[in-house]
């Protein structure tokens, strides 16, 4: 007898792709179909101003969607971190304008401001156990009217204090013409990636997101990693604050509303699950930047402000749709 036919073959294995790195994939394409899409479509997408619009536009909404990356995974869910934001805004404004103090003071009253309202919402949702759609749609609303009530309801300028607008639309880098909002954004996403993949609070939050029950039952502390993600991502939503009053030279109280929906729809878009458990930096920064570039290219072809607001809301609705049929696959 042959001694082929006696030995058995192992079986070949196949390698499986994440569904994660697929919907990651997917949503990179996507991001290079719409700037042909929108470079055809007009010949000024691709002029040098339009993508430095594009990537200040992103710096925002890419660092909210950082701090809600965090959550997602987590399983929950943070509707306040537009109106946060706008408190945020608010709180450096009074500083720094109103009561004259240093700006490096500001700066951190407004990253504080984010981070004390991402500890109160984590802290309603573990000690007081209320849903964090519930918790975070209350912080929302206290939120939007605790910047009404500190600004007056009147926008605070930073007209004599020219240094706070460049902290968004300076540059650092001599020769390059990239403002610091977009580098802030980047190096936050290395910081958040770093986090999420190297440190002990990452591993938690992807263990409590795919089982919360069997995390807690294996001794982690869970409501203690649970404050501390909704602070981390708090302290995000305070970072965007501050860029987003720097880039405007103005804290706008009335501002805010709305972009938590874009936070999110980056997130999805860029592969993390809304059930948690999963879910990338990268991805969402890719989620960030095809928000922004559709959102660019419908106004550059000059599509009506209501049909960019029915478009967006048909890209979350996809996203989520997208999310659902993953989930169905594993």
């Amino acid at each position: 007898m042959n001694v082929d036919t006696i030995i058995e073959k192992e079986p070949v294995k196949k390698k499986v792709i994440p569904p994660g790195a697929i919907q990651q994939t997917l949503a990179f394409g996507s991001l290079i179909v719409l700037v042909i899409f929108f470079s055809i479509a007009s010949d000024s997408f691709l002029q040098w101003s339009n993508m430095i619009g594009i990537l200040l536009s992103t710096a925002v909404i890419g660092i909210l969607a950082l701090g809600a990356t965090f959550v997602i995974i987590t399983g929950g869910i943070d509707l306040s971190v537009g109106t946060v934001m706008t408190l945020s805004s608010v709180i450096s404004g009074v500083v720094i304008v109103n009561a004259g103090l240093p700006l490096i003071v500001g700066v951190f009253a407004g990253v504080a401001t984010g981070a004390i309202c991402g500890y109160l919402c984590g802290i309603a949702i573990t000690k007081m156990k209320i849903p964090p759609f519930i918790a975070t749609l209350a912080m929302m609303m206290i939120a939007k009217g605790l910047a009404l009530v500190i600004s007056g309801a009147a926008p605070i300028y930073f007209t004599d204090h020219a240094l706070f607008t460049k902290i968004a639309l300076g540059s650092i880098i001599p020769g390059v013409d990239i403002p610091n909002a977009v580098l802030i954004f980047f190096l936050a996403a290395i910081i958040g990636a770093v986090i999420l993949s190297k440190t002990i609070l990452g591993r938690y939050n992807f263990a409590i997101g795919s089982n919360e029950e069997a995390t807690k039952l294996s001794g982690v502390n869970v409501d203690f990693w649970k404050v501390t993600i909704y602070s981390l991502a708090g302290a995000f939503t305070g970072i965007a604050g501050v860029i987003m009053a720097s880039r405007l030279n103005s804290a706008q109280p009335a501002l805010g509303q709305g972009y938590e929906l874009e936070a999110i729809a980056a997130v999805v878009i860029g592969g993390t699950s809304l059930s948690g458990g999963k879910g990338t930096i990268v991805g969402t920064v890719i989620g960030a930047l095809i928000m922004s570039v559709l959102t660019n290219g419908l106004r550059i072809m000059s599509i009506p402000q209501e049909w960019q607001t029915v478009v967006v809301g048909m890209v979350i609705i996809l996203a989520v749709y997208m999310d659902i049929l993953r989930r169905r696959k594993e």
